[in-house]
Parts: C-alpha cells; structure tokens; sequence
C-alpha cells in the first residue's frame, strides 16, 4: 500500500505544481474562469501520471485511462471553448470581489486561496477511482462488473454530451433569452449534464470494483464527494438559486421536473 501512497504524493505534488502555474496565469490576465476547464482535464493529467509511474499492462488499468481521457479532454474542450466565447464567468467575479472586501485581500491572494488551491484537493480526491483503479490493476482480465462499469461510464458521457449540446443551442436562439429550456434530456431531468458527470464516475469506481474491495473502498470518496458537490454543494444548489431569481418559469419547471436522476415529469392533477 505504500507504493499507492508514493504514486499518489508523486501526483499531487506534480498537479500542485500546475495549479501554481495555471494561478501566475489567472494573476496576468487577471481571470480564474479557466479553472472549469482544468478541472477535467487535471483528472486526465493525474490517470496519465498514474499510469506513468504504474503502467497500463492491466486490462482495467486501460480501461481506467481510456475512461477518463474521453470524460476529462471532451469536458475540458467543452468548458474551454465555453470561456473563450463568453470571457469571464461572473460567479467568480463575484466571489472574488466579496473575498477581497471581506479579508482585505489582494485580487491574486483571493484567487489563490479562494479558487485554485481550493480546486486541487477537490480535483484530486474525485479522481481517486481512476488513480488507484491504475495502481491496483493486475494482470486479470476484465469481469462482468468491470464491463458494467464501463458501459455506465460511456452513458454518462454521453447524457452530459447530448445536454450540454442541447443546452448550446438553446442558448444561440435569441428568441429563448430568458426562458427555461425544458425539452430533450432537460425534459427529464434539470441537469442532464451534472447526472451524466456524475454517473461517469460512479461506472468508473464499478470498474474498480471489479479489480476488488479494497481499492474500491479506498476510492469510493470520489464519486461519493462528487455527487454531494453536484447536488448539495456548488452545482445544482447554488446554480439553482440563481436561475429562481432569472427565470420567471423556473419554479414551475422545477415542480413538474426532476432535480436530478432522469423520470418523466409529473403531470398536474
């Protein structure tokens, strides 16, 4: 087990390193909404230092590292294209400037300690699955249960793929400026994308799982951690207290549609 401890120090010390570098950044273009992208794709860079200091001959080692290379460069891509068409997002704007008034702060204090040393434990301990499902993979093919693990994680991929797509095109509509969408997968569930995030990471611990207990016990705190952030936390909850105050038929939408996992929507009477 001591050799998971080094492999994991080796990547933490290693994403600490670029999340200093990425915050010299923020500090010169004076803009911390970047974050959102390297949050996905820090996960790939952690499975790839996994499977640099461990190796990938293990079936679910490779299945692991495919896994979050598809979920990690397809997000990041994403949300980077998202911050370069539309600039700096304001929820930061705004916890920054609250920060700063607050603390006495200056502007690349703030954004250290409040964004980017905030974002690296976090980023880390989601990615546990894919870290130490790396570490622990042996020689054994892949089971039943590491397949279904697989085959969860590609759905999930998939859903947060088709929402955010349907959500972008909504959104290029001016005639929908200030209206909720609610067809497609946002029909079923008012964040598509979020439950497809978080069922990604779920069927990749189910691929752990498969490799046995132990390292799935040591990396259940990923997709368990990520699934409160999601729905408790920073996604859903205060995305949520926002679009109440932007939305006039956001309440209604709210009580007919499921705030999470995909159902029909209740229909009145």
């Amino acid at each position: 087990m001591s050799e998971a401890f080094g492999l994991l120090a080796v990547n933490f010390a290693g994403l600490l390193a670029v999340i200093l570098l990425l915050w010299a950044l923020a500090v010169t273009i004076r803009d911390v909404s970047f974050i959102d992208a390297f949050w996905a794709f820090g996960m790939v860079l952690l499975a790839w230092g996994s499977a640099w200091q461990a190796g990938i001959e293990g079936g679910h080692a490779k299945l692991l590292l495919g896994l979050t290379s598809l979920w990690g460069l397809r997000l990041a891509i994403h949300l980077a294209r998202r911050w370069v068409r539309e600039g700096e997002d304001p929820r930061y704007a705004k916890i920054l400037a609250a920060t700063m008034e607050k603390r006495g702060w200056s502007w690349a204090k703030a954004a250290l300690l409040t964004v980017f040393l905030t974002q690296a434990p976090l980023l880390f301990i989601t990615c546990l699955p894919s870290q130490i499902g790396i570490w622990a993979s042996g020689g054994d093919s892949v089971g039943i249960l590491g397949w279904v693990g697989a085959a969860a994680a590609l759905t999930g991929i998939a859903f947060e793929s088709i929402g955010d797509a349907q959500l972008h095109a909504f959104r290029q509509n001016p005639a929908n400026k200030g209206q909720v969408l609610d067809t497609g997968l946002w029909r079923y569930t008012r964040h598509p994308n979020y439950f497809g995030d978080a069922l990604s990471w779920w069927g990749m611990w189910i691929v752990v799982l498969d490799i046995g207990w132990q390292p799935a016990l040591a990396s259940l705190i990923g997709p368990a951690f990520l699934t409160f952030t999601l729905t408790k936390w920073s996604g859903k909850a205060l995305l949520e207290k926002g679009l109440h105050k932007t939305r006039p038929h956001y309440a209604a939408y709210v009580a007919r549609t499921s705030g999470f996992v995909p159902w029909p929507p209740k229909t009145k009477g």
